[in-house]
């Protein structure tokens, strides 16, 4: 009996104006399959948190309550600017909670549904700041595993230097790599299907370098406004993350050079051994590619044709230095 008056029981927006172990319930924020996130208000402290009950559906789900538990103690554990800090984490009434600072402001796939692909420097700013949580969650022998815009909150920044806060959140899915196993069995993988990394798929261990795929996956659809792969169905999809190769990026952007294609083809390798090491590695060379100088656009091109005083031919003495060598 004590079940049907769980303060789950009900619809989700039941729980609205409803006190959680010293948070009252504001309004739900978002939603996924392992768990609710409420805006909540602590009542202790005075202030505004984020806080994430497990779905009702899971909550007898022993699989689900340990990966709960377990991400409350993972994300404790980090300290970093743009990792989302964890202020508290229990159960009460038989639900598994943990509140997290409250971002405001809008995730990541928000802002891509918004505006489309984004500018190559904005782009990079908020790659910096996920790539330095993911190495930083990689320094304690964590792997998210999860990286999506969606679990990417870009807030306001401090200047117009630094216009926007990047924090990453959800590690909810992290694990230990290479040592800690049990919540997940070989065959299955955990992450969302779009950036999820080839041995992900195929149940082989991973490490850092399985979030380098994720993260360039991400990156790419921030610059090119849609993923690296498309296809009709998640077996296609999960195929061509195993063995097709991703489109260009300079396909959908012309504007930014051809070496970005190059760096984008070592960052989404099938092989680990084949990515660059760490996240930031993978954005530095993204930086230093997009410094180099774009091909030139059709509209170029006709620019130049279009010119009232074409380039006269080079000096009989000076043809060897523009002759094609053969």
């Amino acid at each position: 009996m004590a079940h049907e008056t769980s303060i789950f029981s009900g619809r989700p927006s039941d729980l609205i104006g409803r006190q959680i172990a010293g948070y009252r319930v504001e309004a739900e924020i978002g939603r996924g399959g392992m768990a609710v996130v409420y805006r909540a208000r602590d009542l202790r402290l005075e202030r505004t948190v984020a806080l994430k009950l497990l779905a009702p559906e899971l909550a007898r789900n022993d699989t689900f309550r340990q990966r709960f538990s377990h991400e409350s103690r993972v994300a404790a554990a980090l300290d970093h600017p743009n990792i989302v800090p964890v202020f508290e984490a229990g159960e009460t009434d038989g639900v598994l909670y943990i509140a997290m600072r409250y971002v405001s402001g809008s995730d990541l796939r928000h802002l891509l549904d918004r505006q489309g692909p984004l500018p190559h420097a904005t782009a990079l700013r908020i790659a910096v700041q996920v790539a330095s949580a993911l190495d930083a969650a990689h320094e304690h022998g964590l792997v998210h595993r999860d990286v999506k815009p969606g679990n990417i909150l870009v807030g306001r920044g401090t200047d117009s230097d630094h216009p926007e806060h990047v924090y990453l959140t959800d590690f909810g899915l992290t694990k230990k790599s290479l040592s800690l196993t049990g919540l997940t069995t070989v065959g299955q993988f955990v992450g969302t299907l779009d950036y999820v990394a080839p041995e992900q798929i195929s149940g082989r261990p991973v490490d850092g370098r399985c979030d380098v795929y994720g993260l360039a996956c991400v990156v790419y659809e921030t610059l090119a406004g849609r993923p690296p792969f498309l296809r009709d169905d998640d077996m296609a999809l999960l195929w061509a993350h195993q063995y097709d190769a991703a489109p260009p990026l300079s396909e959908a952007r012309p504007d930014l050079a051809p070496q970005v294609d190059t760096v984008f083809a070592k960052a989404l390798a099938k092989s680990p051994d084949d990515r660059y090491a760490t996240c930031l590695d993978f954005v530095a060379a993204l930086r230093t590619a997009g410094h180099a100088t774009p091909r030139p656009t059709q509209a170029d091109l006709r620019a130049v044709d279009q010119r009232e005083d074409p380039p006269s031919p080079p000096p009989h003495w000076a043809e060897p230095v523009f002759r094609q060598r053969t």
